[in-house]
């Protein structure tokens, strides 16, 4: 004899099964991570070509970008260099810290968060 299944809650819904059986799935959502700008800041000391050096070494512009960007850090005494995550931020400031000091110039480089 063929085994018959006689639970009338699996035909209350369509694909027989009970909406008290459902399980309420919510689909996580995820942030982006926090953006941190780069900040280079004026210094009466350091050459204007060691700083559009920097922004196309380390921050890949092009020279004219690099001049402009410079202009900006010397006319206003601060300029955004880029935008980045936490770590690549760092990383960045990092890296033209190391450089001014090395070349002796008293360049200075911070971030915040956007």
């Amino acid at each position: 004899m063929p085994f018959a299944v006689t639970d009338e809650r699996l035909n209350d819904t369509p694909g027989g099964r009970d909406d008290a059986d459902l399980a309420i799935r919510t689909k996580p959502k995820t942030q982006r991570p926090p953006l941190y700008k780069v900040l280079l800041l004026n210094d009466d000391f350091t050459p204007m070509e060691f700083v559009v050096h920097v922004l196309e070494r380390l921050f890949t512009m092009t020279h004219a970008q690099a001049i402009e960007i410079m202009l900006t850090v010397h006319r206003k005494g601060i300029a955004v260099v880029g935008v980045f995550s936490h770590e690549v931020a760092e990383t960045k400031v990092a890296q033209v810290m190391e450089l001014a000091r090395r070349q002796q110039h008293p360049l200075q480089c911070t971030m915040e968060k956007e």
